[in-house]
């Protein structure tokens, strides 16, 4: 890999085919960029370091349409050393060490030192982010890498070490009507030439639709807007007075209508990523192994991210499955494991054995529904204080206080139970947790029923000496 070939301009043939909008739209300085004013307003230690030229290695840490590659381009123009990126998704550990190798002779033989982008840094296996420290000690290369996902689980230590983790929030709904006016009104980049009238309804549609998202809200903006021009240039055909009614309108039904057909284009395709993955779920939940492997090669071979595969299956393992086989999220968190410690293509079978495996476990949802049954009561009861009796006397005061008073310890019990009560009084009387009677559960149920036996046998007595 070449250096200096960070976001080159297009050949004269390619600019003859109109960027996306999004593209076109990227701030060119600061004072375009809107958001993440914790990190980038005037003064704040990033913005200063950049300006300044004297950046260190980071790491952008933010969900998609955040920032993270424009801050990169951003940078791109100011600084004054050797400037290379390149996606994780589209490089090898060779591409790599040619950087490497280029980086170590600009410094030696120009004194230059190298930034070097590396986008979607969380796809690069352990051995690719190795090979960055040694240059990254030497002061060879500064490292700006972005992810979408946590740097604690996804980044090596030894490099997270070295590195300054910035995180980009998602946009507020405000920020992206914002990006969304200036592109309406910009007339050299934007849409200004096309005279849309959109309704602030429609604006608010689209900022809620995109999630925080730039880049998802200029897409449905531009799709609007080819609806919208191409609907006014039909009416003008039809019409003897041409052009003297424009009806060049975004509303929020249209804006309805293009959220519609984006979905209607991705079931067509069948490569979907929220289609993919709900597909994959529900064949496990219907304990069919042929579909959820199927769909799980799916998404491997479409360049799914294996690790979003796997936190999946480890949800599901405790959502769907429970306690009616506890064995099966350990198995599902060793197949992350695996994917993490290994890599792909080679992870891909540890991904299949979790699949197969939760497809064929017994199946139960009853601690899903217990922690819903629990949330709801978190949230709409009161909130009262923890017990005495539950509390841990730590200090004399406490002591003094009744902390601790009335604990009884279940194991001095023969029936390793007392008739103790563990929730707050106003909620005495509910039940959570009811376990079907799919593989362990059955077993649990049963034991819960004698508990609650025992519990009821021993509170009787006292109650009849009130």
């Amino acid at each position: 890999m070449k250096t200096g070939q960070l976001f080159k301009s297009t050949s004269q043939s390619k600019q003859e085919i109109p960027s996306p909008l999004a593209e076109r739209m990227r701030p060119k300085n600061f004072n375009d960029f809107v958001g993440q004013e914790e990190v980038l307003a005037p003064g704040r230690p990033l913005r200063e370091a950049i300006e300044r030229d004297a950046l260190q290695s980071i790491i952008l840490w933010g969900p998609p349409g955040t920032g993270k590659t424009t801050l990169a381009r951003l940078i791109a123009t100011t600084t004054r050393a050797n400037f290379i990126a390149f996606s994780a998704v589209m490089s090898s550990i060779k591409d790599i060490r040619l950087v490497m190798e280029d980086a170590q002779e600009i410094r030696s033989r120009l004194g230059r030192r190298t930034i070097l982008f590396v986008d979607e840094i969380h796809r690069f296996n352990k051995a690719q982010q190795d090979a960055f420290l040694p240059r990254v000690e030497a002061g060879d290369i500064v490292l700006i890498g972005a992810t979408t996902e946590n740097p604690s689980f996804e980044v090596n230590s030894a490099l997270l070490s070295r590195s300054k983790v910035f995180l980009l929030r998602p946009l507020t709904n405000k920020e992206v009507i914002s990006i969304l006016k200036h592109a309406l009104s910009d007339t050299d980049l934007g849409l200004g030439r096309d005279k849309l009238k959109v309704l602030p309804s429609a604006l608010e549609a689209m900022a809620k639709a995109a999630n925080g998202d730039a880049r998802v809200a200029l897409n449905l903006l531009e799709l609007a807007s080819i609806i919208a021009v191409g609907a006014d240039q039909e009416a003008e055909d039809t019409t003897v007075n041409s052009g003297t009614n424009s009806r060049r309108i975004i509303d929020r039904e249209l804006v309805a209508n293009v959220l519609q057909r984006r979905t209607l284009l991705y079931d067509k395709t069948g490569e979907e990523h929220f289609n993919l993955i709900s597909a994959l779920h529900k064949s496990m939940r219907n304990s069919d192994p042929d579909a959820s492997v199927y769909w799980l090669a799916r998404m491997v071979e479409a360049g799914e991210d294996p690790m979003y595969i796997a936190r999946r299956l480890v949800r599901f393992a405790s959502e769907d499955i429970g306690n009616a086989d506890p064995r099966a999220l350990a198995l599902a968190v060793s197949a992350k494991d695996a994917v993490h410690f290994i890599g792909m293509p080679e992870g891909n079978t540890a991904l299949a054995q979790a699949a197969i495996y939760l497809a064929v476990a017994p199946k139960s949802n009853a601690v899903y529904r217990a922690y819903e049954r629990a949330t709801t009561d978190v949230r709409d009861a009161l909130a009262e204080p923890v017990p005495l009796h539950l509390r841990n006397a730590s200090t004399k005061l406490m002591e003094e206080l009744g902390y601790g008073k009335g604990y009884r310890y279940a194991h001095d019990d023969k029936d390793a139970t007392t008739a103790m009560e563990c929730l707050p009084a106003h909620l005495s009387k509910r039940t959570y947790y009811e376990p079907t009677k799919s593989g362990l559960e059955k077993i649990f149920g049963q034991r819960i029923a004698t508990w609650r036996e025992i519990k009821r046998r021993k509170t009787r007595p006292e109650k009849n000496k009130r």
